[in-house]
């Protein structure tokens, strides 16, 4: 079974790919949808993300305050590191027992969708890897437009992540998607081909 690592950047347009990828029944494996799980009340995770951060993390629904906690690190390195550590191994751990899953039911390939791929260390998971690409002022303009921020808090998001151009070196497959939805969606189609998917 073939496994291809979706990623991007921040605003790249990874979901748009990952949609459309699952639009030919492909199996996908979301990192950040078992990044939400892990971090639910109760979840080992939850419990050493407030007894290091702190008990004001807790919405008063019990939940974790994720916004409070993405501001708290993405200007320290440290402390991103720190979290970085609690969280990736169980996404890792929960994604190869899914992995494992699809094996079983004979899938032909499963797409394992995870924005910090490279950050994570988490590449040896993986048989390709896709990358999905803008350019800086494209991914800048549209992380503004997308989540409300002013130049200096996009920029300050894209720098926390590692920038696109070196995750293209070291990328098996580019889709640029600063062009048409159609363009992108070609480039979809031509990959899944190249890759003997379809």
């Amino acid at each position: 079974m073939l496994k291809i690592g979706l990623t991007g950047g921040i605003a790249s347009g990874k979901s748009t790919v990952a949609k459309m990828i699952s639009n030919y029944h492909i199996p996908i494996i979301d990192a950040d949808k078992i990044a939400r799980q892990v971090v639910e009340p109760g979840e080992p995770v939850f419990c050493q993300i407030i007894e290091t951060f702190g008990e004001d993390l807790i919405l008063p629904d019990g939940n974790l305050n994720r916004k409070k906690l993405g501001d708290m690190i993405f200007n320290n390195k440290e402390k991103r590191e720190t979290l970085n550590q609690m969280i990736h191994p169980k996404i890792g751990e929960i994604m190869m027992r899914k992995v494992k899953e699809y094996e079983e039911s004979h899938e032909k390939s499963v797409v394992l969708d995870i924005p910090l791929l490279f950050e994570s260390k988490l590449t040896h998971l993986v048989d390709k890897i896709l990358l999905v690409y803008v350019n800086d002022d494209l991914q800048t303009k549209r992380l503004m437009e997308r989540n409300h921020l002013t130049l200096e808090e996009a920029k300050s998001r894209i720098t926390s992540q590692l920038p696109l151009f070196k995750k293209k070196a070291m990328s098996d497959y580019i889709i640029d998607n600063s062009g048409s939805r159609e363009e992108t969606q070609k480039q979809v189609h031509d990959v899944l081909k190249l890759w003997r998917i379809l």
